[in-house]
Protein backbone atom coordinates (compact mmCIF):
# COMPACT_ATOMS: atom_id res chain seq x y z
CA UNK A 1 0.00 0.00 0.00
CA UNK A 2 2.32 2.58 1.06
CA UNK A 3 4.13 1.70 -2.55
CA UNK A 4 1.44 2.78 -4.10
CA UNK A 5 1.01 6.00 -2.26
CA UNK A 6 4.48 6.97 -2.96
CA UNK A 7 3.94 5.81 -7.13
CA UNK A 8 1.13 8.37 -7.13
CA UNK A 9 3.19 11.25 -4.99
CA UNK A 10 6.31 10.69 -7.24
CA UNK A 11 4.51 10.75 -10.49
CA UNK A 12 1.81 13.91 -9.54
CA UNK A 13 5.42 15.91 -8.50
CA UNK A 14 6.80 15.00 -11.81
CA UNK A 15 3.62 15.89 -14.15
CA UNK A 16 3.37 19.47 -12.27
CA UNK A 17 7.38 19.69 -12.99
CA UNK A 18 6.92 18.88 -16.77
CA UNK A 19 3.53 21.03 -17.48
CA UNK A 20 5.77 24.02 -15.80
CA UNK A 21 8.75 23.35 -18.46
CA UNK A 22 5.92 22.93 -20.86
CA UNK A 23 4.49 26.50 -20.34
CA UNK A 24 8.32 28.65 -19.84
CA UNK A 25 8.25 29.95 -23.39
CA UNK A 26 5.04 31.45 -23.21
CA UNK A 27 4.47 33.05 -20.08
CA UNK A 28 8.22 33.61 -18.95
CA UNK A 29 9.99 32.66 -15.87
CA UNK A 30 7.24 34.34 -13.75
CA UNK A 31 4.23 32.63 -15.32
CA UNK A 32 0.82 33.96 -16.70
CA UNK A 33 -0.74 36.86 -14.24
CA UNK A 34 -4.18 35.38 -14.84
CA UNK A 35 -3.06 31.92 -14.37
CA UNK A 36 -1.81 32.55 -10.86
CA UNK A 37 -4.95 34.44 -10.15
CA UNK A 38 -7.12 31.52 -11.33
CA UNK A 39 -4.66 28.95 -9.12
CA UNK A 40 -5.33 31.32 -5.82
CA UNK A 41 -9.50 31.23 -6.70
CA UNK A 42 -9.55 26.96 -7.01
CA UNK A 43 -7.47 26.86 -3.80
CA UNK A 44 -9.38 29.99 -2.01
CA UNK A 45 -12.70 27.51 -2.80
CA UNK A 46 -11.10 24.39 -1.73
CA UNK A 47 -11.01 25.81 1.87
CA UNK A 48 -14.46 26.95 2.03
CA UNK A 49 -15.58 22.82 1.47
CA UNK A 50 -14.96 20.99 4.23
CA UNK A 51 -15.27 17.55 2.38
CA UNK A 52 -11.88 18.64 0.65
CA UNK A 53 -10.40 19.56 3.60
CA UNK A 54 -7.36 16.88 5.24
CA UNK A 55 -6.65 14.57 5.49
CA UNK A 56 -7.51 15.13 1.57
CA UNK A 57 -4.52 16.28 -0.15
CA UNK A 58 -5.24 18.38 -3.03
CA UNK A 59 -2.62 20.68 -5.45
CA UNK A 60 -3.67 23.04 -7.90
CA UNK A 61 -1.59 24.52 -11.08
CA UNK A 62 -2.89 26.74 -13.81
CA UNK A 63 -0.95 27.10 -16.79
CA UNK A 64 -1.41 28.38 -20.19
CA UNK A 65 -5.62 28.94 -18.82
CA UNK A 66 -5.57 24.93 -17.88
CA UNK A 67 -6.29 23.84 -14.35
CA UNK A 68 -4.15 21.13 -13.24
CA UNK A 69 -5.65 19.57 -10.16
CA UNK A 70 -3.96 16.39 -8.30
CA UNK A 71 -3.70 14.81 -4.69
CA UNK A 72 -5.08 12.19 -3.31
CA UNK A 73 -8.58 11.97 -1.51
CA UNK A 74 -10.25 9.05 -0.13
CA UNK A 75 -13.70 9.03 -2.18
CA UNK A 76 -14.45 9.31 -5.92
CA UNK A 77 -17.36 11.69 -4.63
CA UNK A 78 -14.29 13.92 -3.12
CA UNK A 79 -12.72 13.65 -6.34
CA UNK A 80 -15.75 14.77 -8.56
CA UNK A 81 -16.46 17.60 -6.01
CA UNK A 82 -12.94 19.15 -6.23
CA UNK A 83 -13.30 18.98 -10.02
CA UNK A 84 -16.55 20.90 -9.72
CA UNK A 85 -15.30 23.40 -7.42
CA UNK A 86 -12.63 23.70 -9.93
CA UNK A 87 -14.60 24.40 -12.69
CA UNK A 88 -16.81 26.76 -11.15
CA UNK A 89 -13.99 29.11 -9.26
CA UNK A 90 -11.88 29.11 -12.88
CA UNK A 91 -14.45 30.56 -15.11
CA UNK A 92 -14.84 27.76 -17.45
CA UNK A 93 -10.85 26.72 -17.75
CA UNK A 94 -10.14 23.51 -19.29
CA UNK A 95 -9.93 21.16 -16.44
CA UNK A 96 -7.23 18.34 -15.87
CA UNK A 97 -7.73 15.97 -12.76
CA UNK A 98 -5.26 13.79 -12.42
CA UNK A 99 -6.24 13.45 -8.64
CA UNK A 100 -5.71 9.94 -7.40
CA UNK A 101 -8.54 7.93 -5.03
CA UNK A 102 -6.85 6.51 -1.59
CA UNK A 103 -9.15 3.00 -0.64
Amino acid sequence: MSTRIFTVIAGSLLLSNLYGCATFDRCGSAGCTQDAKTTASVEAQFREHADLSPPNSLNVQTLNHVVYLSGLVSSGLQRDSAEEVAREASDGARIVDTISVIQ
